[in-house]
């Protein structure tokens, strides 16, 4: 994946839970179960989060600053 997400960093969608936020979020799933969420900076790509798609959404989306 990080490959893929090197080459293509905007693969991942715009996440909805953190469209509230001043920077855009992008999240991508793993495996069904994993979700990726990430942001882009000029050349960098910073990995926020990293969580079991089984839990509560909400709950995980209000760590992320």
């Amino acid at each position: 994946m990080a490959r893929k997400l090197m080459r293509y960093p905007n693969l991942g969608k715009i996440d909805p839970l953190y469209a509230d936020r001043s920077v855009a979020y992008r999240s991508v799933i793993i495996n069904g179960l994993s979700k990726l969420v990430y942001r882009i900076d000029d050349d960098a790509i910073y990995v926020v989060d990293f969580w079991d798609t089984r839990r509560e959404p909400t709950a995980q989306a209000a760590k992320v600053k």
